[in-house]
């Protein structure tokens, strides 16, 4: 498999650049099989919801990760990402433009210094030393949410994107990006699928930058995608375990994220285990998903490891033909785009 195989062409005013309102107005494609589809607004999700269903969302919190710094002895200022601080001072963070940047290079964040250690493609390490403590309160005080780089490249950071950039039940702060899927849910909406006997549990994912890196090489299977730290609790295992051996019940994944973790903590025997690791896992066709039943999900990128995993899920031809559909019928791509519900089938 090639990676020009899973390419489309998207136009540009398909690009969602912010949300709509209320969230759940956003419009949800229901996959009914490889061409057929029903179109309706999310707040009808219940729909497609049977009761005894479990939906399970990501409940992390996107992080305050994007600051400028200004290299020492010039007046260039380089947006960071901030990923994470490693040890001793060190933080590993991305940087826009990358090619401003090289190992040696002294960068301010108002009064605190650093220098850059390490460079290894897009990944660089900053050293803070001793003032590692007053970079925190730096980042704190004048960082912002990182946007998604296909908004960021066509506007700014708006106030209104700290609450919008966020589903209405993050709690577990340590991510860069959204779990964009669960962005379509409002309170009401909650309470309504709980009222129709639907469970909802929660796992974490800390989303990292790597979501939006390209895959480098043409030949699909020689990709390494990034890691990320995820946490499914026992209490939350039994639940998971309970609906997989009934048969009449389904476990419905809010997201590619929650996806990544329930994949990545399902075993040989057919049973979800506890687990507090990172994962590494890439789902593209020629590997089924095994831990669901079906998937909520917004438009992804084409060529990108998220729509590589549509296409495990329903087919490659047939997912290209949705995205055709999508794409012809003006939904919304990407963030705070629209979504799309599917169940765990091929149909190619």
């Amino acid at each position: 498999m090639l990676l020009q195989d899973f390419s489309f062409k998207l136009p540009k005013e398909l690009i969602a650049t912010k949300p709509v309102y209320p969230r759940d107005s956003s419009r949800l494609l229901f996959l009914k099989n490889h061409d057929t589809y029903e179109e309706t607004q999310f707040l009808n999700l219940c729909n497609y919801l049977n009761s005894g269903d479990l939906l399970v969302i990501n409940n992390t919190r996107v992080n305050v990760s994007n600051i400028s710094g200004v290299k020492k002895g010039t007046e260039i200022l380089v947006d960071f990402t901030i990923i994470r601080n490693e040890v001793d001072g060190k933080w590993s963070c991305l940087a826009l433009p990358g090619k401003k940047v090289n190992k040696g290079d002294i960068f301010s964040f108002d009064e605190v210094e650093c220098i850059v250690l390490k460079k290894e493609n897009e990944k660089i390490t900053l050293d803070f030393g001793k003032e590692t403590k007053d970079f925190k309160e730096i980042l704190k005080k004048n960082g912002t949410i990182s946007l998604p780089p296909y908004i960021s490249k066509i506007r700014g950071f708006n106030e209104s994107d700290k609450t919008d950039y966020q589903t209405i039940y993050a709690k577990v702060g340590g991510s860069i990006a959204a779990p964009t899927a669960g962005l379509h849910f409002t309170e009401s909406l909650l309470k309504k699928i709980q009222d129709n006997n639907i469970d909802i549990e929660s796992v974490t994912l800390d989303i990292g930058p790597g979501t939006f890196l390209p895959l480098r090489k043409n030949q699909i299977d020689q990709n390494k995608i990034h890691s990320e730290r995820f946490h499914i609790s026992e209490e939350i295992i039994e639940k998971l375990n309970e609906v997989f051996k009934d048969k009449s019940r389904r476990i419905i994944s809010v997201g590619t994220t929650s996806l990544r973790a329930l994949e990545s903590s399902f075993d040989e025997k057919n049973l979800f285990k506890p687990i507090n690791d990172y994962t590494d896992i890439f789902i593209y066709p020629g590997k089924k998903v095994k831990s669901i039943d079906a998937l909520i999900t917004n438009f992804h990128l084409p060529e990108s490891s998220l729509f590589l995993l549509i296409c495990s899920l329903i087919g490659t031809k047939t997912a290209l033909k949705m995205y055709h559909y999508a794409i012809k019928n003006k939904f919304r791509f990407y963030s705070y785009g629209d979504a799309c519900f599917l169940l765990n089938k091929s149909y190619d």
